[in-house]
């Protein structure tokens, strides 16, 4: 039997990251040529990949002397960032502010409660534009730091060192990067460390098809173009409805035993359609965070009736 791995000089915190890279031997179309890995996210403390950034920005902040004990930090987010720094500044001795717009799955906010964070809502018509602009105004007050996940550097350096690292470290080499597009941070950290190894690497960005309801513009070719994110970097881009993600989450489940996020199944769904005419190769889809969460929802209950109401919710 292995010995059990020793206690975190850091505690919680030091547990981030180094999280497992698995091979999906079941979804591929052709097993043993055409490799899929999938990099379990949500194996990290709080339960997603935003605990790297998470604390990354936090302890950039307190080595630049923006925040000291007791200060207050704001975020915008739909869910799990604001889990991340939450669980973060727990540890760290800080307040939270998080602005969200509505529409969030429910339980994220009963999670953000239950971890004493001061929940700040914005209306669903702004989207996550008007969450960003309204913790920019919050912080131009003096309410708090505004950690800017969406245009703060570190965001993109950390996946790069860390999360591109690991997968770098783990294969060979990678031939097709999939991940959701969120904030651009993790495309274009890994993307820059994986093209190290292979410069030919296809980086394919992922993005929810949401509804008019929640934010009224559809795609970033006429919405909100995240600053870290270059899309002359990316290779191709995909648009995914809720119900094809959550159906995909649940196929993740049920053949590979992956309790998957809902981004997971958009995530999968986008690299089988990139990959249909490539014969061999090996892949990482990035499976940011875990289907526990979204569980009470019982999402798959809509997706099997194609409930257009789906993309009225961020599910990511």
């Amino acid at each position: 039997m292995p010995n059990p791995s020793p206690p975190s000089a850091d505690g919680l915190l030091g547990l981030v990251g180094a999280t497992p890279l698995v091979e999906l031997t079941r979804v591929s179309p052709r097993p043993g040529r055409l490799r899929f890995f999938a990099k379990l996210e949500g194996q990290n403390p709080s339960g997603s990949i935003k605990d790297r950034i998470a604390l990354a920005m936090v302890l950039d902040a307190e080595r630049r002397g923006l925040i000291g004990p007791g200060s207050t930090l704001i975020e915008a987010s739909t869910g799990n960032t604001a889990i991340a720094l939450a669980m973060v500044a727990r540890r760290r001795g800080y307040h939270l502010k998080v602005v969200v717009p509505e529409g969030v799955v429910p339980s994220i906010a009963d999670v953000l409660s239950l971890y004493g964070v001061e929940l700040c809502w914005v209306k669903p018509k702004a989207g996550m534009v008007g969450a960003i602009e309204a913790a920019s105004e919050m912080s131009a007050r003096g309410e708090g730091h505004a950690l800017r996940q969406f245009d703060n550097p570190v965001n993109v350096l950390t996946h790069m060192n860390t999360t591109g690292a690991e997968i770098a470290a783990a294969l060979p080499r990678v031939d097709v990067f999939v991940a959701g597009i969120g904030t651009g941070g993790t495309l274009m950290g890994v993307s820059r460390r994986l093209r190290e190894q292979n410069p030919a690497l296809r980086v394919i960005g992922v993005e929810p098809r949401m509804g008019e309801r929640l934010q009224g513009l559809r795609s970033l070719n006429d919405g909100y173009h995240p600053p870290l994110l270059d899309l002359d970097a990316l290779s191709a881009r995909y648009l995914v409805g809720s119900d094809t993600a959550l159906n995909m989450m649940r196929r993740v489940v049920r053949e590979e035993g992956v309790m998957a996020g809902v981004s997971c199944g958009a995530v999968l769904h986008a690299a089988l359609q990139a990959t249909r005419d490539l014969e061999e190769g090996i892949v990482v889809c990035m499976f940011s965070d875990g289907g526990w969460k979204y569980l009470p929802a019982r999402p798959w209950e809509a997706a099997a009736t194609h409930d257009p109401n789906l993309d009225e919710t961020h599910w990511w």
